[in-house]
């Protein structure tokens, strides 16, 4: 006899619990898909899973996926048809696709792999214990793809994070998530639905759990991280209130946040930035490109000269602060006169630092349907130019920066020589230097003894 089970039938607890009660979490993308991922581990934790060391030998494997750019969705496919033969050595192995490729793409990727057991978006993580127990009982393909679909909703079904689990130097902690902007090249507000805010307590109640673990740096991320607290039951609350709150919780000595943008970027961010020692000089801000036009194809909503405005009021107020930017070239209809105004912005900005990208057309985006595509071989050439003018600026900057002090977060061993340790800078620059791995996870102060394109090699003070 057999009987059909039901999501309901069983509770998480009286669910079979799986035999080699093993997990391995793939992440492609940012850092909201690391943050996802470990609010996945989480999750499976909480039904007795722990983490494997190898994606072959785990029992439930979970990709979390990426659909900014088409090669984030190459690599999973990929990995799919490799975990195609997994499945068929181990059958009992469950195969879950989540994230924004799964949110997009739920119908391709069980046409593509039909040996994925689930396919789960980024607004249903809280069901990934429920799904993983039923894949186990041989439930049939499910997909769970549902968004919020309005802005101002509550975050509220997140699992309590940080507790009991390794203790971490830094981490990231999100307070916003989705977007209301609609750039015409970005998919964020497809794949994670309209802008909202999690709810001020439950924010410091985790930066509190992790400090209380031994957590001394936090990141505060949202897709626009500085339009935080708006349409909230609490009221609102301002991104730089939330600074200076977080600043207040005992044992957080740094605090970082990112993305902010530019058309939020207002005073108080930047005085909260001066003011609160927890807050490091370090301001990361997407310009994506350096002429009105092309932004206002790209539907940003700011201009070159109010992107000038911030960059002036920041090193005023600032001058220590560093600043990088993430940056597009290729963008359809882009004209030679754009593209040279992209150069002549980042010959004038002179960043610390910048994600540069070639524009990869994405369905179900504006510019991804426009006749006026840039063609590859132009593209290749304009980032491969930008790139190499960004880095000649990067290594001047840092050969600026001998002889000056720093203050370091030591974070680990270097990779080529186990006698260096490396960290970062107040303002963001990776310094390494000569000592023991006994110092990681102190700040030191360090003096500037060489400058590199990515950073700088320095000796303690």
């Amino acid at each position: 006899m057999s009987t059909t089970l039901t999501r309901q039938s069983l509770t998480l607890s009286e669910r079979p619990k799986p035999r080699k009660a093993t997990y391995f979490v793939q992440t492609w993308g940012c850092q909201m898909n690391e943050e996802d991922s470990e609010q996945m581990a989480l999750y499976l934790e909480q039904i007795g899973l722990t983490p494997s060391d190898s994606i072959g030998e785990a029992q439930v494997i979970l990709l979390n996926t990426c659909s900014v750019r088409k090669k984030p969705e190459d690599k999973a496919f990929s990995m799919l048809g490799e975990l195609a033969f997994v499945k068929r050595a181990r059958p009992d192995t469950v195969i879950g696709v989540c994230g924004c490729m799964a949110q997009l793409r739920a119908k391709e990727i069980h046409q593509r792999a039909p040996h994925v057991d689930f396919v789960v978006g980024t607004g249903n993580l809280s069901e990934i214990p429920v799904l993983v127990q039923e894949a186990m009982l041989n439930q049939a393909f499910q997909v769970r793809l549902d968004l919020p679909e309005r802005s101002g909703a509550i975050v509220s079904d997140m699992p309590i994070r940080h507790v009991g689990r390794e203790a971490k130097l830094k981490a990231y902690v999100p307070i916003q998530y989705g977007c209301d902007k609609f750039c015409t090249f970005c998919i964020v507000p497809t794949t994670r639905g309209r802008e909202r805010s999690r709810p001020t307590a439950d924010i410091l109640d985790e930066v509190r759990r992790l400090a209380d673990t031994g957590t001394k740096e936090v990141t505060l991320l949202g897709q626009t991280v500085n339009s935080y607290g708006k349409n909230m039951l609490e009221g609102k609350v301002p991104f730089s209130e939330l600074l200076y709150l977080v600043s207040k919780v005992d044992g957080i000595e740094r605090i970082r946040f990112t993305s902010p943008y530019p058309r939020d970027f207002k005073s108080d961010v930047i005085q909260a930035i001066r003011d609160i020692p927890q807050v490091m000089e370090q301001v990361h801000m997407p310009l994506q490109a350096g002429s009105n036009s092309e932004l206002k194809r790209m539907k940003r909503l700011y201009t070159l000269e109010s992107f000038s405005d911030i960059v002036a009021e920041v090193r005023e107020s600032i001058p220590s602060c560093s600043i990088s930017t993430d940056l597009i070239v290729g963008f359809p209809g882009e004209t030679e006169e754009e593209y040279q105004g992209t150069l002549q912005a980042v010959r004038d900005f002179r960043f610390d630092g910048a994600y540069m990208f070639a524009y990869s057309p994405r369905p179900g985006t504006p510019a991804g349907t426009w006749d006026d595509q840039i063609a590859p071989d132009v593209k290749k050439h304009r980032i491969n130019e930008l790139i190499t003018l960004q880095n000649g600026i990067m290594a001047e900057i840092n050969q600026a920066q001998v002889g000056k002090e720093f203050e370091v977060l030591i974070e680990s061993q270097t990779n080529k020589n186990k006698a260096m340790v490396q960290g970062f800078s107040r303002c963001f620059r990776l310094i390494q230097l000569e000592g023991p791995p006994d110092r990681i996870g102190r700040i030191a102060k360090v003096k500037a003894t060489k400058g590199l394109r990515a950073g700088l090699v320095a000796e303690l003070i």
